[in-house]
């Protein structure tokens, strides 16, 4: 089924085996335009910019999940499931829950926790923790150490819901289950990878924090965040 109803390439072997997946689409435009070569775009569907080129003799693509996990679940499905992608490396922003981290810091989770049903729905698990490949995790730890850009490996937080009424419910969740900050969409993604036998990891830059109400601008979300982006370029 190809092109699939949100992914108009026609040629499966447009897009790369292993895809970089920011949430923004504007910030794959980015990321193709200052790390790629010989770029080509692959998709345009409802404005989700995807992106092949090359970064060395590497080829990626990186395409745009929008927000939210039943948006990253359709793209990184489609990915997977009709495109012949193996591995997609998300590379988002998020909230720290925990004083430890701080804007601009970069995280490697090593799984989300979440109250979300997408994996029970999708009869994958009734879990609510969800673990990254520990392959993937393993390079991006070892790209760490040869660019020397520090990375913390952490629990996140997977949430639905962006404004909670209970604005402080961070504390409880920090406490009970251990995450360190917060993001939207990888508990999702890391279910697709499960379900059809794939690789995914999770790199996030903080972009605020829900403890000292520190933030970035949508400017710097989009085109600041170059150490993650650095990294799981690296890491390929």
């Amino acid at each position: 089924m190809i092109p699939t109803p949100h992914i108009d390439c026609i040629d499966q072997n447009l897009i790369a085996k292993t895809v970089l997946m920011p949430g923004d689409p504007l910030r794959a435009k980015y990321i193709a335009e200052t790390f790629l070569t010989k770029v080509v775009q692959v998709n345009t569907v409802r404005n989700m910019f995807g992106y092949t080129g090359y970064f060395g003799k590497k080829k990626v693509t990186v395409m745009g999940s929008g927000m939210g996990m039943p948006s990253i679940g359709i793209y990184s499905y489609e990915l997977f499931a009709f495109y012949g992608v193996e591995k997609i490396i998300r590379i988002g922003s998020c909230g720290a829950y925990s004083p430890d981290l701080k804007l601009y810091d970069v995280i490697l989770a090593k799984d989300a926790y979440s109250e979300s049903s997408y994996a029970k729905t999708m009869g994958i698990s009734s879990r609510k923790i969800l673990a990254g490949s520990t392959v993937l995790n393993n390079r991006i730890l070892k790209a760490s150490e040869e660019t020397g850009i520090p990375v913390h490996v952490s629990r996140i937080h997977s949430s639905d819901v962006f404004y909670r009424i209970k604005s402080d419910e961070y504390k409880e969740i920090h406490a009970k289950f251990g995450a360190d900050a917060v993001e939207m969409e990888s508990f999702a993604l890391f279910a697709n990878a499960k379900a059809l036998k794939k690789k995914a990891a999770c790199l996030l830059t903080v972009s605020d924090s829900l403890v000292t109400h520190e933030a970035t601008s949508a400017k710097e979300r989009q085109e600041a965040f170059t150490k993650m982006m650095e990294l799981a370029l690296h890491s390929l």
